[in-house]
């Protein structure tokens, strides 16, 4: 076993209603003044005020911030931080997807140290105490309650920065299945296979850790079991608070381990093209298995056996690829997301271009087997 130094440092509450206990757990951590960061459909789906009315209930002030969108860029964490710094948070609460969350921590990034969401991008860029944050995800996809990231768009260039910070880190998740269940189908869908993708990729990056393994699979069996379950059946509470606590266990194995190039080549066709995070993984995820293979045959056939009625078909690492991405291929077409990059209308001819901006992903240098531009180009390709 390699050595490893496994850090978790947030506290993880789960089960139906739990977010009854937001208030409660909240005024544990000494806050008295409390920001709650959401986005405008979390807010009209009825869950925020369930925080809010918690909040309340435990005799916090709170202000409210609802003006996060998709893929958060630095025009919201601006907007986010004027609410702020005219309100002054004790503690701050990432109610909803991964856009609430990452947003909040962005907010919290520059009201606490200043500066710019640049500043921050890399590790551990800021000198300062940030304020305690507690996580309410509404998807099962990001992990980023598990994870000291936040993934911020530059509003101008489109560029994801990755800005991490062990100080970033929520004191406390709360994992509510119920607050899941008015997800439109396609939600699911996304955020299910970019857990998915989670769970395969930190278990096989060149930084993975026994430690981490232990999350990542587990998720992976999680995952692969109970996604067909809430694509069929909306209000499976079970099956949901499974994919909660998969896509939560993989965010845990991401912070320890990394994620590799499948994540390098979705983000410019988000980037780029304006596709959404969980389909450009869709598109990509089983050419980067099938070309990982070859270095990874030996974990790819371990996730095959933690499967019930699933065992390798020989040790042929070509086969092992080819046999792990049809059981992934197979949640892709249960989840109703599209395979082929043409199916997006991506045009043959910019790939060399994606190829390129897919080079500079910080992702990319994680991944089992080593990717230069032309192998990535060679991936584009065979997902076209």
């Amino acid at each position: 076993m390699t050595p490893f130094d496994l850090q978790i440092r947030t506290r993880f509450v789960h089960g139906t209603n739990v977010i009854e206990q937001l208030g409660t757990l909240a005024a544990e951590l000494g806050a008295k003044r409390v920001l709650l960061v959401t986005d405008p459909g979390i807010l009209a789906a009825g869950h925020a005020n369930h925080g809010l009315h918690s909040l309340c209930a435990a005799g916090l002030t709170t202000e409210l911030f609802d003006g996060v969108g998709e893929n958060p860029t630095t025009e919201h964490v601006a907007a986010g931080l004027m609410v702020a710094e005219r309100f002054k948070p004790e503690l701050i609460v990432g109610f909803g997807g991964g856009s609430s969350m990452d947003c909040a921590k962005g907010i919290n990034f520059l009201y606490t140290n200043g500066g710019q969401m640049r500043d921050y991008w890399g590790r551990n860029k800021a000198t300062k105490p940030l304020l305690a944050m507690i996580a309410v995800p509404t998807t099962a996809g990001t992990g980023s309650e598990a994870q000291s990231y936040a993934l911020i768009s530059d509003a101008e260039t489109h560029v994801k920065m990755a800005c991490g910070d062990k100080k970033a880190s929520f004191r406390v998740a709360i994992l509510d299945p119920a607050l899941t269940v008015t997800q439109p189908k396609r939600v699911t869908a996304l955020t299910g296979i970019d857990a998915l993708s989670h769970a395969l990729e930190s278990y096989v990056t060149k930084t993975r850790n026994a430690a981490a393994q232990l999350f990542a699979r587990e998720a992976f069996v999680l995952l692969v079991r109970n996604l067909p379950r809430v694509m069929d059946d909306q209000y499976d509470l079970e099956a949901r608070g499974a994919m909660q606590v998969g896509a939560c266990m993989a965010g845990l194995a991401i912070e320890n381990s990394m994620l590799g190039a499948c994540h390098a080549l979705a983000n410019p066709l988000t980037a780029r093209f304006g596709i959404v995070h969980g389909q450009a993984i869709a598109l990509t995820l089983p050419a980067v298995i099938r070309y990982n293979a070859y270095a990874v045959s030996a974990e790819y056939a371990q996730l095959l056996r933690a499967l019930p009625h699933v065992d390798p078909e020989g040790t042929d690492p070509p086969r092992i690829g080819a046999q792990l991405a049809a059981i992934v291929s197979q949640e892709i077409a249960a989840a109703g997301l599209l395979t082929k990059l043409r199916d997006v209308e991506i045009p043959r001819e910019a790939l060399p271009e994606l190829a390129a901006e897919a080079a500079k992903q910080w992702t990319a240098e994680h991944n089992p087997r080593p990717v230069k531009q032309e192998d990535l180009l060679a991936l584009y390709e065979a997902s076209w």
